[in-house]
């Protein structure tokens, strides 16, 4: 017990560098792949048959689009889109760098969420909300998305716990974070008291994040 404590001691700095930068990349990504993707989602739904703004053309298309992008596997993501993340951030090795393919692969994933939550939505409110005179934009803003916030909280969690695997992987070309050090140190240099203790970290860092989804979802459910 003695020994163990002692070398947890000493890889803590490593250990906290690595966890600093995963939550550096997964936090940010999650918030670029929010802002982008959640309007995204909204517009599949409001433009589909029937909807407050329907626009067949333009459901297919972004309904085409969002499954083009989920098809690709983040780890040839990450790779094809390379001089894309070295014309955003000038490099393609980093934590700022892994944050692109991060970003890219979350925005299909986080729309087709907030689709899933929208639709759940009784289109009874939504009607209510026509004859009272509610135009499109406040339908959107003051009846679907308020609506939908516990499901659209627990998806978000979802995504970004699905964002944390992401980011280990993204250790394998350098990206920096837990998975980089899981790979540097416990596979390259066969240490594997540096693998169980990242991987213990991930563990407990996932469990937080759900544990804090699931709070906040039960906040906002008024049902």
């Amino acid at each position: 017990m003695v020994v163990m404590y002692a070398q947890l001691s000493k890889h803590l700095p490593l250990l906290m560098e690595g966890l600093r930068e995963t939550l550096y990349m997964v936090g940010v990504s999650v918030t670029f792949a929010s802002l982008l993707g959640i309007p995204l989602g909204v517009l599949v739904v409001v433009t589909e048959k029937g909807h407050i703004f329907e626009l067949r053309w333009l459901n297919l298309f972004l309904g085409w689009l969002v499954n083009v992008a989920r098809s690709v596997p983040f780890i040839i993501l990450m790779i094809a889109i390379i001089p894309l993340t070295r014309a955003i951030v000038g490099t393609s090795i980093g934590t700022s760098a892994a944050i692109v393919p991060l970003t890219v692969s979350a925005i299909p994933f986080v729309a087709r969420i907030v689709e899933t939550s929208l639709k759940e939505v009784d289109v009874g409110v939504i009607e209510a909300a026509q004859a009272m005179g509610a135009n499109r934009l406040q339908i959107i803003l003051k009846v679907l998305i308020p609506e939908a916030l516990p499901s659209l909280i627990l998806g978000m969690t979802i995504t970004t716990i699905s964002l944390v695997g992401y980011s280990a992987m993204a250790g394998a070309i350098g990206g920096g974070g837990l998975g980089d050090l899981a790979i540097r140190y416990g596979y390259q240099r066969f240490r594997g008291d540096i693998m169980l203790e990242t991987v213990i970290l991930l563990v407990l860092l996932v469990q937080g994040i759900q544990w804090m989804g699931n709070r906040l979802a039960r906040r906002f459910n008024h049902k």
